[in-house]
């Protein structure tokens, strides 16, 4: 059984381990949007560009998908004990979103902090999915749809900030997620890690070692998968803005705003997750991903095709089963990935999955907004390919395998 810091740690935060840690997966992330948050008083304060601030979004992916390269190449992923590499990189996280805050004077500075923040989120929210594997590994789909549920209400929440109408000082908003993310360190300081992973390695990892997990069939078939979803899920978060400032809903048919609105169809992403979780212990979690796959895409086309003329009730209902859809098949593609690849390496191939992914939206996104400055919401078809390659990619895959 793996050491923990603290006697008393195994009759309290070890009984529900899982639990502990999507809270502190919530608690961690909330730094990976938390300029979201200020996005108005910068564009005053700074006087930048609304792209340029969307620019600060940019660095934080930039950050991540350098940070799970090194974990992932380096070994690091799979060399140290996952709940120390979490703390570590919690408290590098809160004190970067720190001087973002506060000692950043321009868009420049700023741009830095941010993608120290990226860096450090590496360190969270991949080896997160780690230590779930280390705690339930019977229970891997339906763990890791609560860490991507917290993720997801991260992702949220500042357009729910906005629609409250928070009044106040930026700096301190931005600081209360470098506070949280402490809170989230010092649980899994006091958690530890499970007793379901093998003995940390002692060596590095290179890519040789980490293209051993690609030659596993099921972890190529939920590669395919996961990147088929990546390309759709964050383009969808990123436009959910204007698609609904863009169509009837903006109109104020339901009493509350666009950020409002916003909020309601990003969040309700945190219940697709926790359902989808719940299926995956009974219908397993290659059925639930899939089927969400697939209404997601289903949602896509729906939207391209009738946004000129559903009303705004079905409109709203459109974009909340999708909303629904499109993140809860991220869990199960992970559960199945970790499942699928060589144990030794579960920390450094979640890591390099999570790395491929996030550059992957950093294209759909770039793609998705240029392409919406022109045909405005017609823009939703170019969410469509993902998905579909996804389901391919997935199926394919899985017929070779079998043959």
């Amino acid at each position: 059984m793996a050491q923990r810091p603290f006697s008393h740690t195994p009759s309290v935060l070890a009984r529900r381990p899982v639990a502990v840690i999507a809270l502190a997966q919530l608690l961690g992330t909330s730094l990976w949007f938390s300029a979201n948050s200020a996005f108005e008083e910068l564009t005053r304060v700074w006087s930048v560009s609304a792209a340029e601030i969307g620019w600060l979004t940019g660095a934080v992916q930039s950050g991540f998908i350098l940070g799970t390269l090194t974990l992932a190449l380096t070994g690091l992923a799979d060399r140290f004990r996952a709940s120390h590499l979490f703390v570590t990189s919690a408290l590098l996280g809160a004190l970067c979103n720190a001087l973002f805050a506060w000692s950043a004077q321009g868009l420049t500075e700023a741009l830095l902090w941010r993608f120290l923040v990226g860096l450090s989120l590496a360190g969270i929210y991949p080896v997160g999915m780690k230590l779930v594997v280390s705690w339930a590994p019977e229970r891997t789909g339906q763990a890791l749809a609560q860490l991507v549920a917290m993720l997801t209400l991260g992702t949220a929440l500042p357009h729910g900030l906005k629609e409250l109408g928070a009044d106040l000082p930026w700096q301190v908003v931005i600081s209360a997620s470098s506070v949280l993310a402490l809170a989230g360190a010092g649980l899994i300081f006091m958690l530890g890690d499970g007793a379901h992973l093998p003995a940390r390695q002692t060596g590095s990892s290179s890519p040789l070692q980490v293209s051993e997990a690609f030659k596993a069939p099921g972890f190529r078939a939920a590669a395919w998968g996961y990147f088929g979803h990546m390309w759709e899920l964050y383009a969808f978060w990123t436009v959910v803005p204007l698609l609904v400032a863009n169509s009837v809903l903006a109109s104020d048919a339901f009493g509350i705003g666009v950020s409002g609105m916003a909020f309601g169809v990003i969040g309700v992403g945190a219940l697709g997750c926790l359902v989808g979780g719940a299926l995956s212990r009974r219908f397993g979690s290659a059925a639930v991903a899939l089927s969400m796959l697939t209404l997601s895409c289903l949602c896509a086309v729906l939207f391209a095709l009738f946004w000129r003329t559903l009303s705004p009730v079905g409109l709203g209902l459109l974009l909340l089963v999708w909303g629904a859809a499109v993140v809860a098949d991220s869990p199960q593609f992970s559960a199945l990935a970790a499942k699928a690849c060589p144990p030794a390496i579960v920390g450094a191939s979640l890591a390099i999955l999570n790395a491929i992914g996030f550059a992957i939206t950093v294209v759909s996104i770039g793609l998705v907004t240029a392409l919406f400055e022109r045909v405005q919401l017609d823009a939703a078809w170019l969410l469509v390919p993902g998905p579909v390659v996804g389901l391919l990619g997935y199926g394919l895959t899985r017929k070779r395998a079998r043959c």
